[in-house]
């Protein structure tokens, strides 16, 4: 029988507002690698890989590395976390229920600003785990795949793309087991994906009334990256933008501030299980 689980979250403000905890029922989902130098990291500072959820904005990749918010300590007043950055405010009030939990976000900048966001989401799933995605989703690929394609790479290209579950016969859809390759994909207009992984499911999905675009990116580490010492991580993403890498956002490539100078989005995320529920005795 499958059972719909309430989802609970915790976070850490003097970390970059990480996520480090998304439980449903029995199973806890994010992945985590401890790292001492996550604890001092500075404004600018590379990334720093420690699992959990980070919140990536106003990019992904490129400058600064994962973003501005991630390495700067957040506040909460009330009900509400709030990170300052030198060019936006970013709010986020983290809601959980029974039936779903909801983050509701309020981005406060000068109107006609651009930015990416992405819910960096590294989860802890088996080599068995799949994602699922309405079939043929334009997804692009990035340069690091070109080794794992059968044609070579548009000269200049600063990505391909095809439709899921295999752009370009690059089967994306499984997630293990561990094969010594790590890519990143981005499924364009995809507002929401499920991950199936033996008797759990967590879905994930973007709402909001702004024109901008909504993706989920997908980083499929299969102990492929980093050198000399790779690890396995898998990274489901739901994100505001098409492209990892600001610097590349062409038209309709990124999100952009209205006039009044906030933008808002939720992201909501619920899951299931046909697990029989443990006896309390």
């Amino acid at each position: 029988m499958v059972t719909d689980l309430p989802v609970a979250a915790r976070t850490d403000l003097s970390q970059g507002g990480r996520w480090t905890s998304l439980r449903a029922g029995e199973r806890e989902w994010l992945w985590h690698r401890p790292d001492p130098a996550r604890t001092g990291v500075l404004p600018g500072d590379a990334f720093v890989d420690a699992g959990g959820l980070e919140e990536c904005i106003p990019t992904v990749r490129g400058t600064p590395d994962h973003g501005d918010a991630w390495s700067r300590p957040w506040r909460r007043e009330g009900d509400t976390d709030i990170v300052q950055c030198p060019d936006f405010e970013l709010r986020r009030r983290v809601v959980g229920g029974p039936a779903a939990l909801r983050a509701v976000y309020e981005l406060h900048a000068e109107p006609g600003y651009r930015f990416l966001w992405a819910a960096h989401a590294l989860l802890d799933v088996t080599p068995d785990a799949r994602l699922a995605a309405p079939e043929a989703t334009t997804t692009r690929l990035f340069p690091e795949a070109a080794e794992l394609l059968a044609q070579p790479w548009p000269a200049g290209a600063h990505h391909i793309t095809g439709p899921w579950p295999a752009p370009h016969g690059l089967r994306l859809d499984r997630l293990g087991p561990d094969d010594g390759t790590a890519v990143g994909s981005v499924l364009t207009g995809c507002a929401s994906v499920t991950v199936l992984d033996g008797p759990d499911t967590l879905s994930m999905s973007l709402h909001t009334d702004a024109d901008v675009p909504v993706s989920v990116a997908l980083w499929r580490n299969l102990r492929g990256f980093p050198a000399p010492t790779p690890y396995r991580s898998i990274g489901v993403e739901p994100m505001l933008g098409s492209v990892f890498d600001l610097a590349e956002a062409g038209p309709g490539d990124a999100a952009t501030v209205p006039a009044g100078g906030t933008l808002r989005w939720t992201l909501e995320m619920t899951a299931t299980s046909t697990r029989t529920p443990t006896d309390p005795t």
